[in-house]
C-alpha cells in the first residue's frame, strides 16, 4: 500500500507563516524595498488534510497579527502576515522523541559539521546552557523599535 506524502496519517501537521513588525504611522510600511524585522512561526495543527491544515494556519496567523499599541509611548503598531511559508504532515504519533520535521542539509566537511551540531541555548556537548536564550516578543519588540521620528 502507497501512502501519499502530503497526508498526516496521524492527522496532525506543522504549518509556518511569516510576520513582519511594522509601526503603523510609518511611511514605509508598505515599501517594498524597506527593511522589516520579521519572525517565522511554526504551530502544530490537527487537521484531516494538507488544505484543511493552511485553512486552520492562516486563521491563528491572522489572529496574531491584530494591531496594538507598543512600547512605552503606546505607539500603533503590528505584526503583519506576509504569509504560510510551509505545511508539513507529520507521519508519527505524537510523544516523546517523536520525529516531527527534518531538514535536508547540502553535504558538508565533517569540519564544519562539528562547528553547528548544537541549537543556541546548548553547550557545544548538546547539554543546556545555564542562561536562557530565550526573550519575550514584547520585550523584543521594545528593544528593536525606533525611536521616535521628528
Amino acid at each position: 500500500m502507497t501512502h501519499d506524502r502530503n497526508l498526516s496519517p496521524v492527522g496532525w501537521y506543522l504549518v509556518s507563516y511569516l510576520l513582519r513588525f511594522v509601526e503603523l504611522k510609518d511611511a514605509q510600511k508598505d515599501d517594498d524595498e524597506a527593511r522589516f524585522l520579521s519572525w517565522e512561526n511554526t504551530i502544530l495543527v490537527k487537521a484531516s488534510t494538507l488544505d484543511d491544515a493552511y485553512g486552520k494556519g492562516m486563521s491563528v496567523a491572522r489572529e496574531a497579527a491584530k494591531p496594538y499599541k507598543g512600547g512605552p509611548d503606546g505607539v500603533p503598531v503590528q505584526w503583519k502576515l506576509v504569509g504560510i511559508t510551509e505545511v508539513l504532515p507529520i507521519y508519527e504519533e505524537l510523544g516523546d522523541g517523536a520525529e516531527i520535521a527534518w531538514t535536508e542539509r547540502a553535504p558538508r566537511k565533517l569540519k564544519n559539521l562539528k562547528l553547528t551540531n548544537y541549537c543556541g541555548s546548548c553547550d557545544p556537548s548538546g547539554q543546556p546552557s545555564h542562561h536562557s536564550q530565550a526573550t519575550s516578543v514584547l520585550g523584543l519588540q521594545a528593544k528593536l523599535r525606533p525611536s521616535a521620528k521628528p
